[in-house]
């Protein structure tokens, strides 16, 4: 597989391996209090992405154009959340990606939508950089999964991860995003 497709709202972006760790990449590590996040969910494994075959595009073309982000009470904020969770073993591995927002513990879900809770722990932030939404998150994760393990502050948990589409990213063009990546 010469090239990564994905989808980031209703734009696709090929990516190129060859390259994808040339850039330092140097994240933060924060300790997270962890929080609860609504929305929709599907599985996918890394692979059916890489092949054009997965759900993420879908599931974000789904979320925009339904205006679901407006659907989900309790919001603590205005961002989307977008999360990697129930990790069948590693990035070879099945996954669930879900997006939503974070919400208060107690809220209700929507007919349609799931919770899922984001544990707390250590995260390891990485800061995209400024560009086209659809073309900096995979190269952020391509240099991500381009460090050895223990590279980012410790080794990768496999419990959760996630993304942060806050007001760095309201510009499609020029966002910066966020990557959480759980670490032991």
């Amino acid at each position: 597989m010469n090239a990564c497709w994905v989808a980031i709202g209703i734009f696709a972006v090929g990516l190129s391996a060859a390259g994808a760790g040339d850039v330092n990449l140097t994240p933060k590590v924060v300790e997270e209090s962890g929080f609860t996040v609504i929305g929709i969910a599907a599985r996918t494994t890394n692979a059916k992405e890489m092949a054009g075959k997965g759900i993420i595009g879908q599931q974000w073309t789904r979320f925009m154009s339904e205006g679901l982000l407006n659907k989900i009470p309790n919001r603590l904020d205005s961002s989307i959340v977008a999360v990697y969770t129930d990790y069948e073993s590693d990035a070879n591995g099945a996954y669930t990606f879900m997006i939503g927002a974070r919400v208060s513990p107690d809220t209700v879900i929507p007919a349609g939508m799931v919770a899922r809770k984001v544990p707390a722990g250590r995260y390891a932030v990485f800061a995209s950089e400024r560009g086209f939404v659809g073309k900096v998150v995979p190269e952020t994760w391509s240099r991500i999964w381009a460090q050895p393990k223990s590279e980012p502050g410790g080794n990768r948990a496999y419990l959760a991860d996630f993304e942060v589409y806050d007001q760095l990213a309201a510009d499609r063009q020029n966002a910066q995003v966020e990557v959480y990546v759980g670490i032991r």
